[in-house]
């Protein structure tokens, strides 16, 4: 099996990296996590991170087959739809997003929205495996952070979406709806038990104190010596009790609200109105002493 061809996108405004990845012996390539930008202030919605991907894949004859997400985002808002229009491509996700689906359809009283997770053209479970040109793909659910967490594990690369940071950040947080600490933790250690040498490609770099660059890529074996909430050692209680402690004091995600509306359509807004504007809703709950 040939090694994949990997290249990143970095979007500073969200501190996301996005990737594409391709099979060198066919020019077949995957986007994992595009990034629509959005500014929430003006409601302003902009492709130029996107068309950054497509350009690069025109320019370097790259045809992307597919747009892979390794979860719904609660902090950027997802191009996937982009993407899928100008190169036919489809949209994959792990097969829990029905149950993200189901915890936020009464949140925004999306009454139409479906919870089949129909909106994704594949839907992935724990073990799935498919291809990118002659690469094959394995799929590993890890919840913890969300319910449909997912990694994608090409031979000795895996992409896994915001289970982890960078060692001297640590993890991701576990208190959004359906989350659950202890069970981010097993899926660490999951991860954690691949081989040392396993390049691990990460969703996000805030750059830890101390650190001047982003980084986005360690390895197995680095997290496990180094990592400032993980590493070998760490009980599961020991890890729940400090990531529930620090979950605490986290501020929500600046770009929730309109993210997972989104991205648990995979990435579409509603439909617009007659004025040709589509609407996102902010649900408003009164302060009780």
């Amino acid at each position: 099996m040939s090694r994949p061809f990997i290249e990143a996108f970095f979007d500073a405004p969200t501190n996301t990296i996005s990737y594409l990845v391709g099979d060198p012996a066919t020019r077949t390539a995957a986007v994992i996590d595009p990034v629509l930008d959005f500014d929430i202030a003006s409601g302003t919605a902009d492709t130029a991170s996107a068309e950054r991907i497509l350009d690069f894949a025109r320019d370097h004859d790259w045809r992307i087959a597919m747009v892979l997400e390794t979860h719904a985002h609660a902090d950027h808002l997802s191009a996937a739809p982009f993407i899928k229009a100008h190169t036919g491509s489809w949209i994959g996700i792990g097969a829990h997003i029905r149950d993200v689906q189901k915890i936020f359809r009464p949140v925004f009283a999306m009454d139409d929205l479906k919870t089949d997770g129909s909106d994704f053209d594949r839907l992935f479970n724990d073990g799935d495996r498919f291809a990118i040109g002659t690469l094959e793909v394995e799929v590993l659910h890890v919840p913890g952070h969300t319910p449909a967490d997912i990694a994608y594990r090409i031979g000795d690369v895996a992409f896994v979406g915001d289970t982890l940071f960078m060692p001297d950040y640590g993890t991701a947080r576990a208190d959004f709806p359906g989350a659950s600490a202890r069970t981010l933790y097993r899926s660490i250690r999951r991860l954690l038990a691949l081989p040392d040498a396993t390049r691990l490609f990460l969703c996000h770099d805030y750059k830890a104190p101390g650190r001047d660059e982003y980084r986005w890529e360690t390895t197995v074996g680095e997290q496990r010596r180094a990592s400032v909430h993980v590493h070998d050692g760490v009980s599961e209680d020991e890890f729940v009790a400090m990531r529930e402690a620090r979950d605490a004091g986290l501020a929500v995600p600046k770009l929730l609200l309109p993210a997972i509306q989104v991205n648990i359509r995979a990435g579409r807004f509603q439909p617009a109105e007659s004025n040709g504007v589509s609407y996102l809703r902010i649900p408003v709950k009164w302060k009780t002493d």
